[in-house]
């Protein structure tokens, strides 16, 4: 598939260009900054794009202040007392150096235990609090398709767990393949709930239009509800490097 890739300043604005086969044009704001990026059909000018963004500029500057002003972790160093959260809860972190293998177990309520070996780096002791958290969210995400493709009159081909900057999750419509943010596991169920609904929406419309939001209306009324707790959470130290 062809793409080109540019970009303009609009009013001081940096505003990244990616053309490509596509019937839409689609204006996005991302964390951390706000920075701003436009998809468009190859035939799409650059002085469209600049007027379909002066039309955006008042959405696109409230976008960067709510960003700008959201809640970032301090860097994790995987050490005893740090903060943890799964599944919405806050966790104190144990860490036991062990010889036997590495893994993670919740004691109680308040507390996580993270089992490594003794002289593991934070980085490795961090790779395996990852990896704890990909298995977990294997075991919660099946209930939830199965529950949902039935609900939605759809199937998936294969999905998948990732770590992702910008997205809580991504849909292939051609190819019935979704794939969920691997943050999600620190997330409150009904969050996980709401993303794995919103991809598998993607398979009956492909845009975020009016029969969209009407499917996810229907189906899950209080979702813009789940969309804020996601986008008002604090944001991970670690997916915004670069």
């Amino acid at each position: 598939m062809s793409i080109e890739r540019s970009q303009i300043e609009v009013r001081g604005l940096t505003v990244q260009i990616v053309r490509k086969a596509i019937k839409n044009l689609h204006l996005g704001v991302y964390p951390p900054h706000g920075r701003v990026r436009v998809a468009a059909p190859l035939r799409v000018t650059d002085e469209a794009i600049r007027l379909a963004v002066i039309g955006k500029l008042g959405w696109i500057k409230r976008q960067r202040v709510r960003f700008e002003s959201q809640a970032r972790e301090s860097q994790r160093e995987m050490v005893s007392g740090e903060s943890h959260y799964f599944l919405g809860r806050r966790y104190r972190l144990r860490v036991i150096k062990a010889a036997g293998a590495s893994g993670v177990v919740l004691r109680n309520r308040t507390r996580m235990e993270l089992h490594a070996r003794l002289g593991a780096t934070a980085a490795q002791r961090e790779r395996v609090l990852r990896r704890w958290y990909r298995q977990e969210l294997k075991k919660l995400i099946p209930p939830l398709l199965g529950k949902w493709q039935q609900v939605l009159g759809v199937q998936v081909a294969v999905w998948g767990i990732k770590k992702m900057k910008t997205k809580w999750g991504t849909c292939n419509a051609q190819a019935r393949r979704i794939w969920l943010n691997l943050e999600l596991a620190k997330k409150p169920p009904q969050c996980l709930e709401y993303v794995v609904v919103h991809e598998l929406a993607h398979l009956i419309e492909r845009h975020h239009d009016a029969r969209f939001v009407a499917l996810m209306d229907e189906h899950l009324p209080r979702w813009h509800r789940h969309l804020q707790e996601l986008n008002s959470a604090p944001l991970a130290h670690d997916s915004w490097r670069g």
